[in-house]
């Protein structure tokens, strides 16, 4: 499959694409191998990815798929659902899906989804507060927080 390594301010993004759609976009410390040629597709997503970094995207359009059972799809299309610059906690994921007995499987979804910042788990926070688990290293959390929060002109993103 199609892939490329991006730079960005938080570390190189490997991006993937598969069947016509993104499938896996992976913040990592270096890039790993070389990049193939960009398709047209994976030059829109780097482009976009930019366009987040430079505080001028919010949402992005760019056709994404990945792999995963009917509940971890159920669990990233709520993702998805989750502002800009907001943050909610499991449980509140939880209550979303109508599900509020799952927290930890809804955690454990989160924590496979395989789309970095354009699936926005990094948007959601212990009860407390707390920036708990992120596959990309909680500096890097905090970091997408902050950053969110900057662009939105508040001093920090909006806790529920």
């Amino acid at each position: 499959m199609p892939t490329i390594y991006h730079p960005t301010p938080i570390g190189v993004v490997r991006i993937r694409e598969e069947d016509g759609f993104i499938s896996s976009v992976n913040i990592r410390d270096y890039a790993a191998d070389e990049s193939d040629e960009a398709t047209a597709l994976l030059q829109m997503a780097a482009i976009q990815l930019d366009e987040y970094f430079d505080g001028q995207r919010k949402v992005f359009d760019f056709p994404i798929r990945q792999a995963g059972s009917s509940f971890q799809q159920e669990v990233w299309q709520c993702l998805l659902k989750i502002g800009y610059g907001k943050t909610i906690s499991y449980l509140q994921q939880s209550k979303m899906m109508n599900n509020p007995l799952a927290i930890r499987a809804i955690a454990s979804a989160n924590g496979k989804n395989d789309l970095a910042i354009v699936v926005p788990c990094h948007r959601v926070i212990g009860s407390d507060g707390s920036l708990t688990g992120y596959a990309g290293g909680l500096w890097r959390k905090k970091w997408l927080l902050e950053h969110e929060a900057k662009v939105l002109g508040v001093g920090q993103v909006s806790l529920f």
